[in-house]
């Protein structure tokens, strides 16, 4: 897989093209000449990356670049939204937010005092939640008593809060992008910050690892649930997405949604959470990427005084659920006040298959740039679509998952139109032998973009992370980029006669409410 990819920017755009019609020309690699890079060859990232194991798991990679005085840091925990199960969707996510509240000493006017509030809050939102559990037989006495409680603990708990004071301290010292990012197959914290900044940061983001403290917990889960309502329930392109996952999907996790069914999110408690965070957020299943103006020696010491002390917990669990072979093809229909839209996919295997290559190939041959075979088809000469793109692993990589299409048809053309079009590309691919001059423009394309992708630290540090997270070592990085360039014609030719078959295929088109 190439983790350039962005499936939200993907859904971002897709959504754009509903309401809006196609976003502007993107330059592919193909249509402009390459941009300069300082980014060494292979040869000379495989000399340079420095990695080490520390004692209680964690695992570190770093490159030494010296261009300027800063650096990139990024945590990735080897857990999303895999790892949840029915009742607690959502709640990988949910932590991502809480992380950002603080811990015991930061974050908080007087943590002691804090905790008991805390305490206290947790027993009147559980007695809250007992009797709204009740239903028709709830006393609405006791709902109103348990509701005042519940808001004037909550009201309590928020004198002790010192709002994004972990943001501001980063701000207070340079530092720039801190963000996070929680996807199916794992979750990120990122920052960029002066090079003589980096004491500071291990303070932090080791403190966060060890003691991050739920604050603000219940008022969090409601921003969570607005998110959830403004990206899924009142957009076409996130209802229907989430609908096709749920389609494809019938027994393994990558079929629920990530940002959590709004049930699950509403039921969610504090002790939940907790025990999420302490079961997964540990060393052993973590990997820090430094990339930047760095000595690596003084680097690996400097991790050791603050993360080295954090004890290694018992290996997480894994996912044991195996996805049933599809035995027919399943079509889902999603109702919107929006133009039509159409979702294709089709089943693959996981990032360590051989054909994983194959499909970044098939990716970038279909959708990427204007010269790409669906873009050049079904947008420029027979203007079926607005907008059309492809991705390779949705919606993850660590264990089988889709190959997807999505099309958005150009009115008065229709959603069937766009699908066979489709089809029609696809059994191209099937029975005519992709041109040596194009398969090596993709080629060059896909190596030219994973380049592109190691020129900033910041780029560098997100590959570095993900590789080491999905594949076990940054090495991937390198394998991958080989496998790709040994791809040949038969290879997309006979994967595409294996997987893009109509048994093998889930397809969610969007019709338009109140249309016959």
């Amino acid at each position: 897989m190439i983790f350039k990819r962005s499936l939200p920017l993907l859904l971002f755009v897709f959504s754009l093209a509903l309401l809006y019609g196609p976003p502007a020309p993107v330059q592919s690699a193909e249509d402009s000449p390459p941009a300069a890079s300082a980014q060494p060859a292979e040869g000379d990232l495989a000399g340079r990356v420095v990695e080490h194991r520390f004692s209680n798991g964690l695992e570190l990679v770093m490159v030494e670049r010296h261009e300027a005085p800063v650096v990139t840091c990024m945590i990735a925990f080897k857990v999303g939204g895999v790892n949840e199960r029915p009742g607690i969707t959502g709640v990988a996510h949910l932590y991502e937010h809480m992380a950002f509240k603080g811990t015991r000493t930061l974050g908080t006017k007087d943590y002691a005092k804090e905790a008991v509030v805390l305490k206290q809050l947790d027993r009147a939102w559980s007695d809250l939640r007992s009797e709204q559990d009740k239903g028709p037989l709830a006393d609405r006495n006791r709902l109103v008593e348990d509701e005042k409680r519940f808001r004037d603990l909550e009201q309590e708990s928020e004198t002790y809060v010192v709002p994004n004071e972990i943001g501001e301290i980063y701000e207070r010292n340079g530092a720039v992008g801190l963000n996070a990012t929680t996807g199916k197959d794992m979750t990120r914290y990122i920052v960029s910050l002066p090079s003589n900044r980096l004491d500071l940061w291990a303070a932090i983001e080791s403190d966060r690892m060890a003691h991050t403290v739920l604050r603000e917990f219940y008022k969090e889960k409601s921003v969570v649930l607005e998110e959830r309502r403004l990206r899924y329930d009142n957009s076409p392109s996130g209802r229907l997405y989430e609908s096709f996952l749920a389609a494809a999907f019938t027994a393994h996790p990558y079929g629920m949604p990530v940002i959590g069914w709004t049930s699950d999110v509403e039921a969610l408690s504090r002790a939940q959470t907790e025990a999420f965070f302490r079961t997964y957020y540990e060393p052993g299943n973590a990997v820090i990427a430094i990339v930047g103006d760095i000595n690596p020696a003084a680097t690996i010491r400097l991790i050791q005084r603050y993360f080295g002390s954090i004890p290694a917990q018992p290996r997480p669990p894994g996912v044991v659920t195996v996805e049933p072979e599809q035995d027919g093809e399943r079509r889902v229909e999603v109702e919107f006040k929006a133009e039509p839209a159409v979702l294709i996919g089709y089943h693959r295997p996981s990032l360590d298959h051989p054909d994983d290559a194959v499909f970044d190939v098939i990716d970038s041959l279909l959708s990427d740039g204007r010269s790409s075979r669906l873009f050049k088809t079904l947008v420029k000469e027979k203007q079926l679509a607005v907008g059309v793109s492809t991705s390779a692993d949705v919606p993850g990589a660590r264990y089988p998952n889709l190959f997807m299409i999505q099309a958005t048809p150009r009115a008065p053309h229709t959603s069937g139109e766009v699908e066979a079009a489709i089809y029609a590309e696809l059994d191209r691919l099937k029975n005519e032998s992709v041109q040596p001059r194009e398969l090596q423009k993709v080629l060059n394309n896909l190596d030219a973009n994973l380049i592109r992708s190691l020129d900033s630290n910041s780029g560098l540090a997100s590959e570095l992370s993900a590789a080491h997270a999905l594949a076990g070592t940054w090495r991937y990085l390198l394998e991958n980029r080989r496998l790709i360039a040994r791809v040949k014609a038969e290879d997309v030719s006979r994967a595409a006669r294996q997987y893009f078959v109509k048994s093998n295929r889930v397809v969610a088109t969007l019709v338009k409410k109140g249309n016959e």
